[in-house]
């Protein structure tokens, strides 16, 4: 186990400085507490044989990183309300289980959270859980052994239990809905390929493609980073066009959020398109204040925030009573799909009068 003296040798001070910082009783610049704090982090430093013995008892304390109170109510390109829906279910979880839940939020500032954690550990908090805006790859601090940690809507590199969105899955579900309806020919416009969900859906969407021996044709399928100003909007009406200008043009165009989706109405409609008669649009989140209210409402597939916070805290609460620990398989999460008004049930004669209408 690390002293006092590897933690002075690893952060290149004295261990009275160290001491300094571990009991606040003698000044210490800002740039050598921090010093200090990541080569305990890094070491897995218990602070003292006082400090493990309270860690030993009981505080009922979960603590919880997320970004939710600090972010806008409102849908952006990446994440719509995934943090506050995720600390909902997650709170919705714990309600029951006497634990009470210490929220801190980062304010949309990732260098704040080994300060948060580190506070957190003061509390001897039973358990944290980080929630991510979006689905991502993260790296925090080494928390110690005796402190789980479960992120959510996010991973690392050290197989830290995680809870996530099954966008492969998702993603699945919905082409699969959309080849029931008999669709054949589907457009897919997916997210920068940088993201997880860039890359997880449009798997997806092959899956679902190869299991009904549809092959894949590579003009239907576009990754469009469709918020930069001004650029966005006109890339995502270049990949339309190029897509309808086809030979065979698709029935319908899925869009990899539902914030997309609603620019592709306003796109088909300004190309003089009727929605569903010519063309069906798909989107993915089921953002209701989206879905719900766009004309025709929007078909899509569910992204379950509330039962990843769900997940999650059930998650820490088996790990907090000794259940699981060696467990390191991520919790993947799926949802519904939500059949609306913005795709045509297709039969024979459909297809026909569809293209038919887009000749004349």
């Amino acid at each position: 186990m690390s002293t006092i003296y590897d933690v002075a040798h690893r952060a290149g001070v004295s261990p009275k400085t160290v001491s300094r910082v571990l009991n606040g009783d003698g000044p210490v610049g800002d740039r050598t507490r921090e010093a200090v704090e990541t080569a305990m982090r890094d070491l897995g430093y218990v602070r003292s044989n006082a400090a493990r013995m309270m860690r030993a008892q009981k505080s009922g304390i979960i603590g919880l990183i997320t970004g939710a109170i600090s972010t806008r109510n409102q849908p952006s390109l990446q994440q719509g309300l995934p943090d506050l829906f995720i600390v909902q279910g997650i709170q919705r979880a714990l309600e029951s289980s006497g634990m009470t839940v210490m929220i801190a939020d980062t304010a949309g500032r990732k260098d704040r959270v080994p300060h948060l954690i580190d506070t957190f550990l003061s509390h001897r908090v039973e358990g944290l859980i980080y929630v991510a805006e979006y689905h991502q790859e993260v790296n925090l601090p080494q928390l110690p052994e005796d402190t789980p940690l479960v992120l959510a809507n996010c991973f690392d590199s050290r197989g830290t239990v995680s809870v996530l969105p099954d966008d492969r899955r998702l993603q699945h579900d919905l082409v699969r809905r959309l080849i029931a309806a008999g669709h054949r020919r589907i457009a897919y416009l997916a997210l920068r390929p940088e993201m997880v969900a860039g890359r997880l859906r449009p798997l997806g969407y092959r899956d679902a493609l190869a299991e009904e021996g549809i092959a894949q044709d590579p003009a239907l399928v576009a990754h469009v980073d469709f918020d930069q100003q001004e650029i966005g909007p006109q890339l995502l009406w270049d990949s339309i066009d190029r897509m309808l200008r086809l030979d065979q043009p698709p029935t319908v165009i899925c869009c990899g959020n539902d914030q997309m989706a609603m620019m592709v109405y306003g796109i088909l409609r300004s190309m003089g398109r009727k929605l569903p008669d010519e063309i069906g649009v798909a989107g993915f989140d089921n953002y209701r204040a989206i879905a719900e209210t766009l004309y025709p409402p929007l078909t899509t597939v569910e992204l379950p925030y509330n039962a990843i916070g769900v997940r999650a805290g059930e998650r820490l609460m088996a790990l907090i009573s000794g259940e699981g620990r060696d467990d390191r398989a991520p919790v993947l999460v799926a949802g519904p799909v939500h059949w609306r008004g913005s795709v045509p049930e297709l039969r024979p004669e459909n297809v026909v009068t569809f293209k038919t209408l887009r000749e004349d």
